[in-house]
């Protein structure tokens, strides 16, 4: 893996270069919708609702619980940005042109993710 300095982290770097990602085009309105999929999403939330509902009886463990999902949701967002980052690369790597459109639709995803950020 390279070594990563603050100035120059990718979201490769903080998914831990997902292996095996997929080649997928984006889909013409991409942004600012959801950044996860749906299924993804609930599964998120259900584990939430059974982290939050589990306090009551042991706090400590809810605590870690809450930050290992945390955690995991992080490490899931990176890894769409690797994956698709991947796929522009691929076609870079390959002598291909990649379309403005892709890469404009890149970039409004990334603006969409970083505006929701500072705002949270």
């Amino acid at each position: 893996m390279s070594r990563v300095t603050e100035e120059h982290v990718t979201t490769a770097d903080l998914a831990g270069q997902a292996e095996n990602t997929e080649q997928r085009k984006p889909s013409q309105e991409e942004a600012p919708g959801p950044l996860l999929a749906s299924d993804v999403t609930q599964d998120l939330r259900s584990h939430w609702d059974t982290i939050q509902a589990g306090f009551v009886d042991d706090p400590r463990s809810a605590v870690k619980e809450a930050d290992e999902l945390v955690a995991s949701a992080m490490k899931r967002l990176a890894e769409s940005f690797a994956e698709q980052r991947s796929a522009l690369e691929q076609q870079w790597g390959r002598g291909e042109d990649v379309s403005t459109e892709d890469l404009r639709l890149a970039l409004r995803k990334y603006r969409a993710f970083f505006q929701r950020l500072l705002t949270v």
